[in-house]
């Protein structure tokens, strides 16, 4: 589903069925249909614009309150407004919360995040003191999205439009990809950093990523997060 709709798709649990709703046209629903065979559609309601607004929840990370921005935020707590757009991610997400776990624990310096989304890692990590922050995705859509989040929130990033798996990288002490397995192994052999992160995969799937050595693992909700030094 991530591969058919990155923009973002509804997951219900309807007992013994596991429902996927997205919000496409015609050629989204030809591309699922060939991935799955039966597919239920149905018009958009009249709502959509607000009714896809409810499944964007506020969470607490670290202490750190991330939510969208018709969510109120509560007073005296650190936070970070994300409006997802048409970009993945306003930091509900498992990979999202572990990502910033691990990045919560590292030594300050500078950070490449490989596929930025919303920019929600980003804006995060340059409000934990890392500096400079430099935000990759290939996503028009992604790069907007980020730029607009990072004004919102009043943060500094150096946001670029690039294709990872052929674009020069930038150097930086602390590099990020919470983007999925095979993406993270094209990359990672790419990249020139003191430490790695890596999510956007299920905990059985354990990357093997050419040039780098696990350090470190965190699961939450089915979902993975390693961390990495060269080897």
């Amino acid at each position: 589903m991530l591969d058919l709709f990155p923009e973002g798709f509804e997951e219900a649990d309807r007992g013994e069925v596991l429902e996927f709703s997205a919000y496409t046209g015609a050629d989204g629903e030809r591309r699922a249909r060939a991935d799955f065979g039966i597919v239920l559609a149905s018009e958009i309601p009249v709502d959509w614009e607000e009714r896809w607004k409810r499944f964007h929840r506020p969470v607490e990370i670290g202490g750190m309150w991330v939510g969208p921005p018709w969510e109120a935020v509560p007073a005296g707590v650190p936070s970070i407004t994300i409006d997802p757009g048409r970009a993945f991610g306003t930091g509900g997400h498992a990979t999202t919360r572990l990502c910033l776990e691990l990045l919560s624990g590292l030594a300050r310096g500078s950070l490449l995040d490989v596929g930025c989304g919303s920019g929600v890692l980003s804006i995060a990590a340059a409000k934990l003191g890392f500096s400079p922050v430099i935000a990759l995705d290939n996503d028009a859509s992604a790069v907007d999205a980020t730029g607009r989040n990072a004004e919102a929130n009043g943060v500094a990033l150096e946001i670029r439009r690039l294709d990872a798996r052929i674009d020069p990288l930038p150097k930086a002490d602390v590099a990020l990809a919470n983007i999925s397995e095979q993406m993270v192994a094209a990359v990672a052999p790419r990249l020139a950093c003191d430490v790695l992160v890596t999510s956007g995969y299920f905990e059985p799937h354990v990357p093997r990523l050419a040039g780098f050595r696990r350090l470190e693992r965190r699961t939450l909700d089915g979902w993975a997060a390693d961390l990495h030094a060269p080897e």
